[in-house]
């Protein structure tokens, strides 16, 4: 009750300082800009799950048991825990920059990279701020720093590349649930058209490096065996051509030496043949298993336009203004009422 008091004999300072924390905490609220989330959520088919239960069936013809869960994990060396890793790599935040992008309020399309660059809305304090630090820099940068380069070398990016990457970093966030291993994107832009169609972009090259890297040695196997096919189809062609015309020039031929040879011609005709089938087979099951490894992903939620700003939460950055000028006039308050150090607990 004591304190209450104080603090009640000081109630003009604490309106003075709560208006002027009120009106200051409108400034800062209303200069910043809106932003708007989108968020993704897929469900990946892990890798093994098939051959998993292709063991799983058989063993248990067998009366034997095979844990599935297992083998799946142990075959899966991209495991969706890492996607995030995987998004947060240079690599990927700098394949994100050509994407085509339109605003809500605007006809014309723009690269993702031009669109940050160029369009982005700052506070006044950092547009300012900001507008000074690049004047100085220009003054004291050379003429070959000050050329625009527009290729793209994740080993060696620009300042402006880099600046652009950091803020993908902060816009586009992945997360991945240990337990049921869905995978969430979230994207935050301050254009609704922009949101989604850059969380449906993330989406989908995702999906595309996933799937090239868990069918990377299926394809490498397939390339293989279309060039033995080809080859065995092309020795097989040659046989037959080199037999038919053996034939049609010998045919009122009776000799044994010439009977032998077209014998020979004749079995060579088969090997070769036997050969391209065999090769093709291999080709087909080539086929077979680049599909079978080509992961399935399930789209739990999709890509939406947000029709409602995500924030900035002024009422809630409002509340903080004010609390933390309460809380500093109390102080002050109490440390020249000399209730501070008893209030703390020092003598």
């Amino acid at each position: 009750m004591l304190l209450f008091h104080i603090l009640l004999n000081y109630k003009k300072l604490f309106a003075k300082v709560l208006g002027i924390a009120f009106v200051l905490g409108c400034v800062y609220v209303f200069s910043l800009p809106k932003y708007y989330e989108c968020e993704v959520k897929l469900a990946p088919e892990l890798s093994g799950s098939r051959s998993s239960s292709s063991l799983t069936s058989i063993a248990r013809s067998f009366g034997m048991k095979l844990g599935s869960s297992s083998l799946g994990n142990a075959s899966e060396a991209l495991f969706p825990t890492l996607y995030p890793d995987l998004m947060n790599s240079v690599d990927f935040k700098t394949s994100l920059f050509p994407i085509l992008v339109r605003q809500e309020d605007s006809l014309a399309t723009k690269t993702y990279y031009d669109y940050l660059l160029n369009d982005q809305k700052q506070p006044w304090w950092s547009a300012a701020i900001g507008g000074v630090l690049e004047a100085i820099a220009d003054m004291f940068a050379s003429e070959d720093s000050l050329e625009q380069k527009t290729e793209v070398n994740p080993f060696r990016l620009t300042k402006k590349q880099t600046a652009i990457v950091k803020i993908i970093n902060k816009k586009v966030v992945c997360d991945v649930d240990k337990k049921t291993m869905v995978i969430t994107i979230d994207v935050t832009d301050q254009d609704p058209l922009v949101c989604a169609t850059v969380a449906d972009s993330v989406k989908q090259r995702l999906q595309d490096f996933i799937t090239d890297y868990r069918t990377n040695k299926a394809r490498v196997d397939l390339e293989y065996n279309k060039k033995l096919c080809a080859e065995a189809k092309q020795r097989y062609e040659k046989a037959r051509s080199l037999y038919a015309n053996f034939v049609d020039s010998n045919q009122d031929v009776l000799l044994q030496s010439v009977r032998s040879q077209e014998t020979y011609l004749e079995n060579e005709v088969q090997i070769q043949y036997n050969a391209y089938s065999s090769y093709a087979a291999q080709l087909l099951s080539a086929e077979a298993q680049v599909q079978q490894e080509t992961p399935a992903f399930t789209t739990l939620q999709s890509a939406t336009v947000p029709l409602k700003p995500e924030g900035p939460k002024k009422k809630r950055i409002l509340l903080v203004f004010l609390f933390l000028a309460f809380l500093g006039t109390s102080v002050w308050v109490l440390h020249k009422e000399g209730q501070l150090k008893s209030l703390l607990g020092f003598s």
